[in-house]
């Protein structure tokens, strides 16, 4: 097993923020102004609600795989969901920078528990984001002891936002 990599993680993190600034500042911006691209995509939401749910079976997958003590498989699903999860959120800064927003168009308990969990999947999405990437960082980079005590918290912040990403999609489907 290699050593621990102390230079490359500094790096990483470092990269990690800039990568989450630079994503709220997107998300933040495309709420503000939309871009005319001419054109309807209305394929992305479905796919945004696939990507989330290919996530959210990955992280269980890898999860199942380590505590097997199969890190090769781990790394593989992780691996997915990192690609998974990148494709999602491109997709959707395209999305909501040039498409007009679809509001829930329920009531009452409904609207509630729609709202709740929308709002608890975007907060814990943004939060997340750079526990996310410092955890994948001290993976690579071979910082295992320290991995594996910050994926114990991570892991069910990701799972959670990728698993209410599909339940707010079909919740709103009606809508679009």
């Amino acid at each position: 097993m290699s050593q621990p990599d102390k230079k490359k993680l500094k790096k990483l993190i470092i990269a990690s923020w800039v990568i989450t600034l630079v994503v709220l500042a997107l998300v933040g911006g495309m709420r503000q102004y939309k871009v005319d691209i001419g054109m309807q995509l209305p394929m992305l939401p479905p796919l945004h609600a696939l990507c989330n749910s290919i996530v959210a079976i990955s992280l269980i997958i890898a999860v199942s795989a380590v505590r097997k003590g199969n890190i090769t498989l781990h790394k593989r699903f992780i691996g997915v969901a990192v690609v998974f999860s990148t494709i999602f959120l491109l997709s959707y800064v395209l999305y909501h920078g040039t498409q007009e927003e679809v509001r829930f168009g329920g009531e009452g308990t409904a609207k509630t528990v729609y709202l709740s969990l929308l709002l608890s999947h975007i907060v814990l999405a943004a939060v997340s984001l750079p526990f996310i990437l410092t955890t994948l960082s001290l993976g690579y980079t071979n910082h295992l002891v320290r991995h594996r005590k910050m994926a114990r918290w991570v892991f069910p912040l990701w799972l959670y936002v990728a698993a209410t990403g599909p339940i707010c999609y079909f919740l709103l489907k009606p809508y679009y």
